[in-house]
């Protein structure tokens, strides 16, 4: 085995571990495998993943991490009423897993298979998005342009309201020519339900 050009680093194997899932699938890529294509024995990638378990949650909280930013700058951004934050953040949401599902179907099949394992790292990220999704109707509520006597109780009601939009189980409806209608139409009707 030629040894590795670079310095083996978590980022480098977590790109390898995304290569290797696009061309074997979740279930078929094996730490074996992330290993040969970095040039590297597969002992030396267990030394910064203990497993293909750690590996594979490893891979999905970064690849979930692309969509929590965006979502955080939405969320944090001055100025911006409350109510059009949220319309925009749950545009974000929807067009950040809408993309995942059509431009990247084999690490999304992973985000599922995780999901479907009862993975910490998606608990984490929902929590990690309601809690987004908290903090924008506290402050629609404290400027007066939203109302919800409790905050964090609205914003798991907004996020289950519009799970078909996000949630993974509903990917296959996402390419359906009126899903943007449709989305606009629960989005309007949510935002609605939160003005006083």
């Amino acid at each position: 085995m030629p040894p590795a050009a670079e310095p083996l680093t978590p980022e480098r194997i977590l790109e390898a571990t995304e290569d290797v899932l696009r061309r074997f699938g979740p279930t078929k890529a094996t730490v074996v495998d992330v290993a040969r294509a970095l040039g590297v024995s597969h002992g030396s990638v267990y030394r910064h993943f203990p497993s293909k378990s750690a590996l594979r949650e490893a891979v999905t909280d970064r690849w979930l991490g692309r969509t929590v930013g965006r979502l955080e700058e939405i969320a944090s951004a001055p100025g911006e009423p409350a109510p059009s934050k949220l319309e925009a953040w749950l545009e974000a949401l929807f067009e950040a897993k809408r993309h995942k599902a059509g431009d990247d179907p084999e690490l999304f099949a992973t985000y599922t298979v995780l999901l479907s394992e009862n993975s910490g790292v998606v608990d984490a990220h929902l929590a990690e998005l309601v809690a987004q999704l908290t903090r924008i109707i506290e402050e629609g509520v404290a400027a007066g342009t939203l109302e919800a006597p409790d905050a964090p109780a609205a914003a798991r009601a907004v996020f289950d309201a519009t799970g078909r939009f996000h949630d993974p189980q509903y990917a296959a409806e996402w390419r359906s020519p009126s899903i943007a209608t449709e989305f606009e139409a629960v989005t309007h009707l949510v935002v609605r339900g939160l003005r006083p």
